[in-house]
């Protein structure tokens, strides 16, 4: 697997804004978007564009402050049929302002790496999920790259114990115990809880390791609970609420009281 960088994060993040546009394009914007209640396609297309066009804007601006993301004028396009257009063109902006930043430049965000390089991943990771909300909506089964999902599944985790609009999270503490987050295709995490909050690490075998290997290095791995799914996308869509969790071993109870708490 290559290694992630600022641009390759931004230079994904623009393949997948043309991705979510070609899915919505010609499409119905009031058709309701089940994974995001009470929305629908344009509320969901809108949201997605106009946090693509508030990233760009902090990021070409260097800002040390939260912009008012409510009060920007993002150009909504009045008839859905242009939204995929629209969507689509906020590519252009956001990647010329993740370019044109050095990855470790100061922008705010609600994490402490209040940097750039934040940003890249952050809209990769906002656009797969929201391209997933769409073509769920849709009635497509969402495919996520595996590289791109191995690394959607580690934001997850490195973002959800700042996400502080969610007070349940706070509550993501305990005395040792483990759940353990297998894919078919080789990649697994291991989250423990401790007195302090959660920590998580990569548990399965390097990429490079033939399958049979992984099998072995995996199956070493115990855990209170262990959810599997088939690909890392499955498994991304699933920590993101997506989806439910495929084949589950273990402490069920366990489970469900991550997944109540664990949301962003």
């Amino acid at each position: 697997m290559t290694e992630w960088t600022h641009l390759r994060h931004t230079e994904a993040a623009a393949v997948e804004i043309g991705r979510m546009a070609e899915a919505v394009r010609g499409r119905d914007g009031t058709t309701p978007v089940p994974t995001c209640p009470g929305w629908d396609l344009r509320e969901l297309v809108e949201h997605t564009g106009a946090i693509h066009r508030w990233a760009a804007a902090m990021v070409r601006d260097a800002a040390v402050r939260r912009y008012d993301r409510a009060a920007m004028d993002h150009g909504f396009p009045e008839d859905f049929a242009g939204h995929a257009d629209w969507l689509e063109a906020g590519a252009a902006p956001l990647a010329e302002a993740l370019k044109g930043r050095d990855p470790e430049t100061e922008v705010w965000n609600w994490t402490p790496n209040r940097t750039a390089r934040f940003w890249s991943r952050r809209q990769l990771h906002e656009t797969v999920v929201h391209r997933a909300d769409a073509e769920i909506a849709l009635g497509i089964a969402p495919e996520v790259d595996e590289d791109v999902a191995a690394d959607g599944v580690a934001e997850f985790f490195d973002m959800l114990p700042h996400a502080r609009w969610r007070p349940l999270i706070a509550e993501l503490k305990g005395d040792g115990e483990t759940i353990s987050w297998r894919t078919e295709t080789g990649r697994a995490w291991l989250v423990r809880l401790t007195p302090e909050g959660f920590a998580y690490e990569r548990s399965g075998a390097p990429d490079a390791v033939a399958a049979d290997v992984i099998a072995d290095v995996i199956a070493d791995v115990t855990a209170d609970v262990t959810v599997r799914a088939e690909t890392t996308g499955d498994l991304m869509l699933t920590l993101w609420g997506r989806r439910e969790p495929g084949a589950v071993e273990g402490d069920t109870a366990l489970l469900d009281w991550w997944r109540e708490r664990a949301k962003i």
